[in-house]
C-alpha cells in the first residue's frame, strides 16, 4: 500500500496540472452552444483513462456521451468484488461572468485552492478517484477489486440519458455498490460519509377567479381576489411552530435514532455564523429539532415562487384573474412523492375558499435515499476516510436530492456510498467555484484505501 500512496504523493504537481486541463473545457450541458465542447471534454477523458491504464470508450446517447472506463480484468482467478464509480464532466453555466474574480474556464490557483467552473462539481472529485486507480496501475500493484467508471455529461440537466444507459448496460454494470463523490464535507477536519438524502415532490398551485383582470375600483370588493385566496390557502400549511398541518404528510416517517442524532451533533455548528451566512436575523424551523436536523432530516413544504397580477413598474389597479405558486416538498425516507402530492391536494382543496377554483400541476419527484451507516461497506468507507484524513469521520444527512442514487438502486440493485470532498465555501453553482487542493490529495488517498477496505467486506 505504501507504494501506491507514495506514488500519489510524488505526482501531485502533475495531477493538479491535469485537473487544470480538465477544467479548461467549458462543458456546459445546459447550453447548446457548448455541444462541441461537451464532446471534446468527454474525448479527453477517454484518452486520459486509457493513458493511466484503464479500458475506456465513449458511449453515445440521445444527449451528451457517457464515458465508460474499466480496470483490466483477468480471464481467470477468483471473482473480485466489483464497484461502480459515478461522476459527471458537465458543469453549471458560469453566468454571471462579472462576479468571477478570474475567468471561469481559465483555472487559477491561489494558495492551496484552485478556482474555476467545475473544479468541485464535479471534475476535481471524480479525477481524485481516477488518480487513485492510476497509482495502482502504474506501480503494477494489483487492485483488490474490479472497478467501472461511469462519467456522464448530463447531471446538471437531470441525467436524462442515464436511465436508458444503465438499463442497456445492466449486465456489464452489475456491481456490489456504487461510489459517488459529488457531495460535501463540513470542514477539512470533518471528512464525511453521507448516508441519507432527502427526496422531492414538485408541484404548482394555480388559483383562478374572474375570466380576465378586472378594474379594482369598479369591481373590487364584489369578487374573490385570487391572489388573496392563494395567500389564505398557503397560510394554512404551517402552524406557528413550523410543523406542516397537512393530514398524512408525516405518515411513515422513521424517527432519527439516538445513534444518528449523536452523530449529527458531532458536526460543528455556530448559529451566529449560520445566520450571517444566510443573511437573516433569526432562524426558524420545526420545533423539537436542531437546525441541522431541520434542514437535512425533516420534510419541508417550501414556496419557491409566487406570481399574480401586474409585476411591472408603477401600479396597475386590478383584481388579477389568477395567482400561482411553485412549491417543492423535500421528503425523508419512507415518504412517497405520489402519496404526498395526494395529501397536499386534499388539504388545499379543503381550504380553497368559494369564488375561486384550484388547480394543482404535478412536477418532478424522487424518493429519499437511505443506506445503513452500520453496514459493512459503510463502515469500510469510514475506515478509508479515517486513514486518509487522519480524523474521525462524521455521518451526514444531506438536505438536497440526488435522484440518480435511486436509479442505481432500482436498475442495478446497488446501494450507494456518498463520499463527498467539497467544502461548504466551494461556491458550487455560483461564481468563483473552487476546490481545496489538500482535500484533492486526501481524496485520492481515501479512494486508494477504500478499495482495499471494501474488497475485504461482504455487506
Amino acid at each position: 500500500m505504501d507504494i501506491v500512496l507514495n506514488y500519489l504523493k510524488g505526482n501531485q504537481k502533475r495531477f493538479v496540472e491535469e485537473l487544470c486541463d480538465y477544467v479548461r473545457f467549458p462543458s456546459v450541458s445546459a447550453q447548446p452552444a457548448h455541444g462541441e465542447d461537451m464532446t471534446k471534454c468527454a474525448t479527453w477523458l477517454v484518452k486520459h483513462c486509457k493513458a493511466i491504464g484503464l479500458e475506456a470508450r465513449l458511449c453515445p446517447t440521445d444527449g451528451h456521451p457517457i464515458v465508460l472506463a474499466k480496470t483490466p480484468r483477468k480471464a481467470s482467478g477468483p471473482r473480485k468484488r466489483h464497484f461502480l464509480v459515478y461522476g459527471h464532466y458537465d458543469v453549471q453555466p458560469p453566468e454571471p461572468f462579472d462576479l468571477w474574480q478570474t475567468p471561469p474556464f481559465e483555472p487559477t490557483i491561489r494558495g492551496r485552492v484552485i478556482f474555476g467552473r467545475g473544479t468541485a462539481d464535479n471534475k476535481g472529485q471524480n479525477l481524485a478517484h481516477l488518480k487513485a486507480v492510476e497509482a495502482y496501475l502504474q506501480t503494477r500493484q494489483e487492485l483488490p477489486c474490479d472497478l467501472t467508471f461511469v462519467i456522464e455529461g448530463e447531471e446538471e440537466v437531470g441525467s436524462k440519458s442515464l436511465d436508458a444507459f444503465l438499463r442497456k448496460h445492466r449486465a456489464e454494470l452489475q456491481c456490489d455498490a456504487v461510489v459517488i463523490s459529488d457531495t460535501g464535507i463540513p470542514s477539512a477536519k470533518h471528512p464525511a460519509l453521507t448516508y441519507a438524502l432527502r427526496g422531492i415532490a414538485a408541484f404548482e398551485i394555480i388559483v383562478r377567479g374572474p375570466s380576465r383582470d378586472l378594474h379594482s375600483g369598479i369591481f373590487g370588493g364584489s369578487v374573490k381576489n385570487p391572489a388573496i385566496a392563494l395567500a389564505q390557502i398557503l397560510a394554512q400549511v404551517h402552524d406557528a411552530h413550523g410543523r406542516i398541518r397537512i393530514p398524512g404528510f408525516y405518515n411513515g416517517i422513521v424517527k432519527l435514532s439516538d445513534y444518528e442524532r449523536k452523530q449529527m451533533a458531532r458536526v460543528p455548528f455556530n448559529a451566529t455564523a449560520y445566520r450571517k451566512l444566510l443573511g437573516v436575523r433569526e432562524l426558524f424551523g420545526e420545533r423539537g429539532f436542531t437546525t441541522d436536523e431541520q434542514r437535512t432530516a425533516r420534510p419541508t413544504f417550501e414556496i419557491n415562487g409566487l406570481t399574480s397580477g401586474y409585476q411591472g413598474e408603477g401600479s396597475k389597479t386590478i383584481v388579477p384573474a389568477w395567482a400561482s405558486a411553485k412549491v417543492t416538498a423535500r421528503l425523508v425516507p419512507n415518504q412517497q412523492p405520489a402519496q404526498v402530492i395526494k395529501a397536499v391536494r386534499a388539504f388545499l382543496e379543503k381550504h380553497c375558499p368559494p369564488g375561486v377554483t384550484l388547480e394543482i400541476k404535478s412536477g418532478h419527484g424522487a424518493e429519499a435515499y437511505l443506506v445503513s451507516p452500520r453496514s459493512a461497506d459503510a463502515q469500510a468507507a469510514l475506515r478509508a476516510l479515517r486513514g486518509a484524513f487522519g480524523r474521525e469521520p462524521v455521518l451526514l444527512r444531506e438536505g438536497g436530492s440526488i435522484p440518480i442514487v435511486n436509479q442505481f438502486k432500482k436498475i442495478l440493485g446497488a446501494e450507494t456510498l456518498l463520499l463527498g470532498l467539497a467544502l461548504p465555501n466551494c461556491n458550487a453553482h455560483s461564481p468563483n467555484e473552487s476546490f481545496d487542493l489538500d482535500i484533492f490529495a486526501q481524496g485520492q488517498r481515501m479512494s486508494a484505501l477504500l478499495w482495499r477496505e471494501l474488497a475485504s467486506q461482504r455487506s
